[in-house]
């Protein structure tokens, strides 16, 4: 919901400060039915995604497990519009729609952090980023709600210019307009700063580790590569996050394994080689202990939210939120 929002809501007032209609929009979802938002309210479609026509840009908000009830004829669809000069664009999980339409192919896309290691697991060979917003040709990919508003600042500037786009920005008491090569916030795990916001010696380790989640590398080697002492290195990270250095990998190994948990159907031996895991069973044991449920646990809780009754809830139903913009 606040994807959709943050995307109609400052065209809306562009209109509104410039005096003239520079932008329209219209909700759809894959067979023009009512959706529930992420936050159970319901919005009305005006249109079918297989009717859509004449867009300039064609924006697809979704969670990132979902899927069309007619995947040929949605995917189609998408290509279609493609085709015929829509610019495609995806926000938060979004861009796993248009990854799976084979849309996103040979284009850099902007991955949310929370769901990068799913994403990564899902299509190995698409090249990403963790700038929060990813131009590309004739695609655009954000990475959440936040940095949706700040992709209708810049179309709004494109548009109606930078005098309009700064008093939309202050209406909305939005401080920081936020353009191309910005990159995510993403939080320290159980540390209150963001992984920028790390002296440089734990941020480069903490860099380390996050590009050796399957095969682990051991602290002394991390140590040698960023010249300090294990001892010093231990220090820093009981200083600033309260934990050794091997906990906080293990923990962020362990985060990037719930994503696959949530987000795919790969079985828990799969998972946990991809953490670096020699088989199911440690990883089970550590999963609970991070968790307090196991990851088989784990899984049937996300899908009692997901499934209620056989029918899909909301939250991830086929139908795809989809706002497109007609400047």
């Amino acid at each position: 919901m606040a994807c959709l929002t943050s995307m109609i809501e400052p065209l809306r007032a562009a209109n509104e400060i410039s005096g003239e209609t520079a932008f329209r929009w219209t909700l759809i979802s894959e067979h023009g039915a009512p959706v529930d938002s992420s936050a159970m309210v319901r919005f009305h479609p005006s249109a079918d995604l297989g009717a859509a026509r004449d867009v300039d840009y064609l924006i697809v908000l979704s969670p990132p497990d979902a899927r069309f009830e007619n995947p040929r004829a949605g995917f189609g669809a998408l290509r279609a519009l493609e085709r015929h000069g829509a610019i495609l664009g995806g926000v938060s999980g979004g861009v796993f729609l248009l990854a799976r339409a084979g849309v996103m192919e040979g284009h850099v896309t902007s991955v949310h952090w929370c769901y990068a290691a799913a994403f990564a697991d899902e299509f190995p060979h698409h090249a990403t980023t963790d700038e929060v917003i990813m131009p590309d040709r004739r695609r655009v990919t954000v990475a959440g709600a936040a940095a949706a508003f700040d992709l209708a600042l810049m179309m709004i500037d494109k548009r109606l210019g930078a005098d309009v786009m700064t008093e939309v920005a202050c209406w909305f008491q939005h401080p920081l307009v936020r353009g191309e090569g910005v990159r995510q916030k993403i939080p320290a795990p159980r540390v209150a700063v963001t992984a920028d916001m790390l002296p440089d010696p734990l941020a480069r380790a903490v860099q380390l580790m996050s590009e050796n989640l399957e095969d682990p590398i051991c602290i002394a080697d991390i140590c040698d590569q960023i010249g300090i002492s294990p001892r010093h290195l231990e220090r820093l990270f009981k200083k600033l996050t309260g934990k050794s250095p091997l906990i906080y990998y293990r923990n962020m190994r362990l985060a990037a394994a719930r994503q696959l948990v949530m987000y795919s159907n790969r079985s828990m031996r799969e998972i946990a080689e991809a953490i670096g895991y020699s088989s199911a069973s440690p990883f089970r044991a550590r999963y609970a202990e991070n968790y307090g449920l196991t990851p088989e646990e784990d899984r049937r809780k996300i899908n009692m939210f997901r499934v209620r009754e056989n029918a899909p809830l909301p939250s991830s139903a086929a139908p795809v939120r989809t706002p497109i913009s007609q400047p």
